[in-house]
């Protein structure tokens, strides 16, 4: 493929800084690229490669100084906004299966749309369906009474269970789990632990995407709900009776806890824990490693465990970075006071 950066620019929105006919075949990273390569630069602390680099156009921003002169520059407010728009438009083409392998075992009963490729040894049940433009990759299984809609991605290996409802434009990734038993059990007198009947489903609304090796329990009770546009990353786990509003976004490793309940537009980032049966607002940010035991409704960033405002939480990872001088101080303030009363004391005496 050869892109002029005039096209890519009119993509982007950018001025050109250079000659707008060259043209590229790939895009890479600044330090890596080739001459027939696009890169970005946007950070400043990247701008080092700028000397060395092979590729032949960059996108820019601004405010960074363009010293080469051999290269082609497209300006932009958002170097890495503009590249995502040239990848997602020239270079995110996948070659998917087609038709139906015959190793594939589907139940006669199961509703199979148009255009939908099945790879092999697919497993989908009875009563299920599968919506138009789907692609179930191979080795994965679809149990009964299960319905995946259209424009659907499953890759290899995902396990999907009973009475499931899988919604348009959903991607789900190898090794994820939709639908396994949840985490629900009762002591009887002797302390000995009995399963709870887990009879609820998942509900995955459109234009969800789950990473590799999720797991996402199904309702001990009703459904565990993803609403629409959330996005799951890598060995993520969501309880039993969860519900994460639309447009959040929850980076890997992190777990919520039964029946907690996630807002709109939140955005988690690595290994954040969320008790159970409490709710996180709208437009709620985590820091990574953070944990919410108790409910927070206000939009805002919060960091920490307990998580709090991330004002406050700074604040005290301060003053915890310099409790040894906290210590010392106190230290020398007690010397200081206990010679004080001696001399006090000893005036005192005299008199």
């Amino acid at each position: 493929m050869k892109i002029t950066l005039k096209e890519i620019s009119e993509l982007v929105g950018g001025k050109i800084i250079g000659n707008e006919n060259i043209e590229i075949s790939s895009v890479s990273k600044i330090y890596e690229a080739t001459e027939n390569d696009l890169t970005f630069l946007y950070l400043p602390n990247y701008v080092k490669y700028l000397a060395t680099t092979n590729a032949k156009a960059v996108i820019i921003s601004p405010n960074l100084e363009k010293s080469r002169h051999d290269i082609t520059y497209i300006e932009v407010q958002n170097p890495d906004i503009a590249l995502q728009k040239v990848i997602i438009k020239y270079f995110s083409s996948i070659n998917h299966i087609f038709g139906i392998d015959e190793s594939a075992s589907i139940h006669p009963s199961a509703k199979i749309g148009k255009n939908v490729a099945i790879g092999k040894n697919v497993v989908i049940s009875e009563n299920c369906s599968v919506g138009d433009n789907s692609i179930v990759y191979h080795n994965s299984v679809i149990l009964e009474n299960t319905t995946i809609g259209s424009n659907c991605l499953i890759y290899p290996n995902v396990t999907i269970t009973f009475r499931n409802i899988i919604g348009n434009n959903v991607i789900i990734h190898s090794g994820t789990v939709v639908g396994s038993d949840g985490f629900g059990y009762f002591p009887n007198e002797l302390g000995e632990f009995t399963k709870v009947p887990q009879i609820g489903n998942v509900v995955i609304e459109d234009d969800v995407e789950l990473g590799s090796n999720v797991s996402i329990d199904r309702a001990a009770m009703g459904s565990t709900i993803l609403k629409q546009g959330t996005k799951i990353d890598n060995l993520v786990q969501i309880a039993h009776n969860v519900e994460v509003g639309k447009h959040t976004a929850i980076s890997g490793q992190s777990g919520i806890a039964g029946s907690a309940k996630v807002g709109d537009h939140c955005i988690f980032g690595g290994q954040v824990a969320i008790s159970g049966h409490i709710e996180i607002g709208n437009q709620i940010m985590m820091g990574g490693k953070s944990a919410a035991s108790k409910s927070i409704l206000t939009p805002g960033k919060y960091f920490g465990i307990p998580a709090k405002e991330v004002r406050i939480a700074f604040k005290e990872q301060a003053h915890i970075r310099n409790l040894e001088n906290y210590s010392n101080q106190i230290k020398e303030l007690e010397k200081k006071f206990s010679e004080l009363e001696n001399r006090l004391n000893k005036n005192t005496g005299n008199k």
